[in-house]
């Protein structure tokens, strides 16, 4: 090859000699093609530094560029100087390797990359051409998209696509030839090589666009149904509802009616408090007439230590709280510190603090566990991402992020700014301590992650701290409050709750927005939220679908079905038989949803799917359980000991005396909050007619085993 164009491309690559200065002489165009901004694209576009090619962990075919593009030093290395040049021929440029087998003039294993002839084959041969040097290094300032939102009401629909681009704050350049759009279904939207949009379902779609380091969503909307849906005259309790009607006028999908008083109590009452409410609470509530009824209710649930209880449970599950091997200490001070801190009312943003900068005896200090839930600091950094931010950090451990902003210097960073705790019982942070980042393989600097580096001296934890709830971070609030609507809905705005990032678009991102602005201007009162939620029309709805609304699974035109989680199910259970959970290892009495350790051997929740909170729940899970759940609900000791109990509250019932009939309003009104109807009555009251004692006996037990197994009773609906 021609060295002395090699030479001056390494030097000028290495920075030892500045452009115009040391210019391989050329009769080509002057002006040099930046590799990073105009050949990393090219190859982008082509797939060439995909995970599935080159941009593989090891490469493909012993060449090796960074995923997607995202470290173009290591490229320009790879593709120019590795292997003495190689890949590069200035002399007769066109013979080049890496533009013969991009084009597979020359087969090399793979499909053809690069069309010969087309625009990015002649880009390649240009930046030859003018002497394949890196050229000018512009910092991409901005990417716009045109549409960003597009609603299309004839299908098949083409929508033409287009992206601009500023460098170094300049001039805006087009750069949708160089822009990869990605569907999440194909079947539904696809994108030609002249870069139209062809939508051919129905439905909310998402095309992803990536452009360099930039990932950018664009929603276009097919309305779901040609109903036409006017909710000027619908009750609205608040911007909730506002916001939601937006997003169903728009995909024209029709309301579910308001759900009825027996089944809001009972949705509201398990979101809220984990239980069910008790006869007399159902009696009283259903014969208020007041208007103001819901929120008094609401009102008290949210005072009750039962809220305490259960909302300690639900974090407990977010934040992995378990115990260690032989210290029990570790989760009566982590859950009883949570605990307090919500029965008290503590703003979440308190409470962030403290779990973030906590030392001491973790005994004694509750917050200082929350660094003894993982065995290091790429697992603490992990844990930080996932509950504070609602993030996967370790999606930029070995790579950059491919869908989100998040670096590996980012994750690396922050892992670095735990990496002095001393993680023993007694939380410390030591004179020093690194990880290595996997991108330099030198330690890893303390870093904030996507905002700027730490001082090795400074006070890590603080810093993060802070950052999290200034004014400009909108991460944790956003996080938190989608949390707590799938809570209460059974699916967050943003699904999984753990994946926000704007390629992963929520479904009602104005809604989004304000309810996170709405958490903060509370004091990040969790409260306040949840009774925001609970008291709009939205939750209200009833979860029996109407014609046109069937298939709606995210927009909230009725209420979804959701099983409950094993606590939850195990207390119905236990409250509706009137037994007690007798597994050896709790108290005489004790609610499951006290039960915070998932290490600790409770078989009861075992059967249920309970998971293992010490390698991680998974929230967005399902909690129905596997076959051998269901086997052990239809014909397993979990509900047929506590139906037969002679303890029990069937047994109670016929040694007192009570009628068929008053039995059945009873437990009906326990399951169900709710009585029987007048034919679900006649039926049961048919079955037991007419039989002596002992088989009266067992015919009133299977019917609260049937109760206890039927599907209205498994869920919150």
């Amino acid at each position: 090859m021609n060295i002395a164009f090699w030479f001056c491309g390494m030097l000028l690559s290495t920075g030892i000699c500045e452009p115009g200065i040391c210019e391989p002489v050329s009769g080509e165009p002057e002006t040099a093609v930046s590799f990073d901004s105009e050949i990393i694209p090219v190859l982008t576009k082509a797939g060439c530094n995909s995970g599935a090619c080159h941009g593989a962990a090891a490469g493909r075919g012993g060449f090796h560029l960074s995923l997607l593009g995202a470290d173009p030093a290591s490229d320009f290395d790879a593709i120019v100087l590795a292997l003495e040049g190689r890949r590069i021929n200035l002399a007769h440029p066109e013979r080049s390797l890496i533009l013969l087998k991009s084009t597979e003039q020359i087969e090399h294993g793979g499909d053809v990359a690069i069309e010969d002839g087309s625009a990015g084959a002649e880009r390649l041969l240009n930046w030859i051409q003018s002497g394949a040097v890196r050229g000018p290094q512009r910092r991409l300032t901005e990417v716009k998209i045109t549409p960003e939102h597009e609603t299309v009401h004839q299908l098949p629909a083409n929508v033409e696509l287009r992206v601009q681009a500023s460098f170094d704050g300049g001039a805006w350049e087009d750069v949708t030839d160089w822009t990869v759009f990605t569907s999440s279904d194909p079947a539904s939207i696809e994108v030609s090589s002249q870069n139209i949009a062809t939508i051919r379902r129905r439905g909310q779609h998402v095309l992803i666009a990536r452009f360099l380091n930039r990932v950018l969503p664009i929603q276009i909307t097919a309305p779901l149904t040609d109903l036409t849906v006017d909710f000027s005259n619908e009750p609205r309790s608040s911007f909730v509802d506002d916001r939601v009607f937006e997003v169903l006028s728009e995909l024209r999908l029709p309301i579910s009616e308001p759900a009825t008083e027996p089944e809001w109590l009972r949705r509201v009452t398990l979101d809220l408090t984990g239980r069910l409410p008790e006869p007399i609470d159902v009696e009283s509530f259903l014969a208020d007439s007041s208007p103001e009824k819901r929120s008094r209710l609401v009102d008290k649930l949210l005072a009750s230590d039962a809220f305490a209880d259960y909302w300690t449970l639900r974090f407990s599950k977010l934040l992995r709280v378990h115990s260690l091997p032989n210290e029990s200490e570790v989760v009566n001070s982590y859950a009883g510190w949570l605990h307090k801190e919500i029965q008290r009312g503590t703003g979440l943003d308190v409470i962030a603090r403290e779990l973030l900068t906590a030392t001491g005896d973790s005994h004694e200090v509750g917050p200082a566990n929350f660094a003894r839930m993982v065995s290091d600091a790429r697992g603490h950094a992990e844990l930080v991402g996932q509950f504070f931010l609602g993030a996967r950090l370790g999606c930029a451990n070995c790579h950059n992020h491919p869908l989100d902003k998040w670096t590996q210097d980012d994750y690396h960073g922050l892992a670095a700014a735990f990496a002095r705790l001393d993680r023993g019982r007694f939380v410390r942070v030591n004179s020093r301590g690194s990880v290595t980042n996997l991108r330099t393989n030198l330690p890893a600097i303390p870093r904030i992650p996507g905002e700027r580096y730490l001082s090795t001296d400074a006070d890590h934890g603080t810093a993060i701290a802070d950052w999290l709830v200034s004014e400009d971070n909108h991460y944790f609030a956003k996080a938190t409050v989608n949390r707590m609507w799938r809570a209460m809905f059974g699916r967050g705005l943003v699904e999984p709750t753990d994946d926000l990032r704007e390629t992963n678009s929520a479904t009602h991102p104005l809604l989004l927005d304000q309810l996170a602005a709405d958490f903060v201007a509370s004091g990040y009162s969790i409260r306040h939220t949840l009774r925001l939620i609970a008291l709009s029309s939205t939750y209200g709805r009833s979860h029996v679908a109407v014609s046109g609304n069937e298939f709606d699974d995210r927009f909230y035109s009725h209420a979804f079905r959701r099983p409950l989680e094993p606590e939850v199910l195990l207390d119905s259970i236990s409250d509706v038989t009137g037994t007690t959970i007798d597994d050896a290892q709790l108290p005489a009495g004790s609610r499951a949803v006290l039960v915070v350790d998932s290490s600790r051997l409770v078989p009861s929740l075992d059967i249920l799917g309970r998971c293992n909170r010490a390698a991680g729940c998974d929230e967005n899970s399902s909690v129905s359980g596997g076959l051998a759940t269901q086997l052990h609900l239809l014909n397993g000791e979990l509900i047929n000991r506590r139906v037969s109990s002679d303890d029990g509250r069937l047994h109670r019932h016929i040694s007192n005396g009570s009628s068929d009939e008053a039995i059945i309003r009873d437990l009906y009104v326990r399951a169900f909050c709710r009585p029987p109807s007048e034919a679900e009555l006649s039926q049961w009251l048919r079955r037991v007619a007419d039989v002596d004692e002992r088989e009266r006996c067992r015919k009133l037990e299977d019917f609260v085993w049937s109760l206890l197994n039927s599907r209205q009773f498994m869920e919150n609906q």
